[in-house]
């Protein structure tokens, strides 16, 4: 891989809540995201300071994290106390898809793509660790992530793979013959065949990244898959990692408790179907901290984070849309 890239901030935008933790762009360059307080805000007009319009769409009464834009104008919301949302944007009107799997109360759920058949898959980065305590499941590498499916017409879900380490963003290939799922605890992207002499089973795709890959998100099917990266590498947590399961999870008992501030890093990653990375921009000592999620709109590449109240507007490097 090549050295990194600057990534260049142009301006910084604060929108009223905390932890724009996932970003999408619709067709007319607007970007939604959901905050701590559980509304789903719609950005518009972020390439231009002077005229940026912030305007509350709905509120899911939970914690949305991952969004996933429909054909048909609505929002899937994947939300870490409610689970898998369906939201009505015209209204705001909020519709549980799943709730349970298995017998399960489904929480955590962190990020959603839907097929053009009308399948969706979602991702649940942990069983044992809620939302407040993320960084205890990364520390302690449980592998307790799932992949699920929820098929058209059905009202549970089924999970199609397990022992994902912190699963989190998630997009399909271009043709939609497999699924790309970050796991952050791993620092690598996987991919689950949806199609194909390999159908259900589950391969590495980019491994060693270097830092813990969050959202992806895709713009159109010819678009490269960009990758947030949360935090940087972390040569003690690699290390931690290989230890015995007791020592990980006291681990994870200390840092739960203790205080936590992100890396002043911002990074991100473009990759192609074929699991290579086409750019990697990097800001060091960055204001602007934990990046969850990064997608293009108005010719700008927009991140968001769990971390911030606002998101970041930066430059888009020329050939990367």
């Amino acid at each position: 891989m090549d050295r990194p890239t600057a990534l260049v901030p142009r301006h910084y935008v604060t929108i009223g809540g905390r932890g724009p933790e996932d970003v999408v762009a619709d067709a007319r360059g607007r970007v939604l995201t959901g905050v701590e307080d559980g509304r789903i805000l719609r950005l518009d007009g972020l390439a231009d300071p002077a005229r940026i319009r912030v305007e509350v769409l709905a509120e899911t009464g939970g914690r949305p994290l991952g969004l996933e834009l429909l054909p048909d104008g609505a929002l899937l919301v994947c939300d870490a106390l409610r689970g898998l949302l369906r939201i009505a944007l015209d209204d705001g009107t909020v519709r549980i898809l799943a709730d349970s799997v298995a017998g399960e109360p489904l929480r955590f759920c962190s990020n959603a793509v839907a097929l053009s058949d009308g399948t969706v898959h979602f991702t649940v980065s942990s069983r044992r660790y809620p939302l407040d305590q993320w960084i205890g499941d990364v520390v302690e590498h449980s592998g307790t992530g799932r992949l699920l499916r929820l098929a058209p017409g059905a009202d549970r879900p089924e999970v199609l793979l397990e022992g994902l380490r912190f699963a989190n963003g998630l997009v399909a290939s271009k043709d939609e013959s497999f699924l790309v799922v970050a796991e952050t605890g791993a620092r690598r992207l996987t991919r689950y065949w949806l199609a194909g002499p390999r159908a259900g089973r589950a391969e590495p795709f980019t491994e060693d990244l270097p830092g813990m890959p969050d959202n992806l998100w895709r713009a159109g099917p010819d678009g490269p898959i960009w990758v947030a990266l949360a935090g940087p590498r972390v040569p003690p947590l690699d290390l931690l990692h290989r230890a015995a399961p007791p020592v990980r999870r006291a681990a994870a008992r200390v840092v739960v408790r203790a205080p936590y501030r992100p890396a002043a890093m911002a990074g991100v990653l473009a990759v192609d179907d074929e699991g290579r990375i086409r750019r990697h921009l990097l800001r060091r000592r960055s204001g602007f901290r934990m990046v969850t999620s990064a997608c293009v709109a108005e010719g700008r590449l927009i991140l968001g984070s769990l971390w911030e109240r606002g998101v970041a507007v930066c430059e888009l490097p020329a050939g990367s849309d």
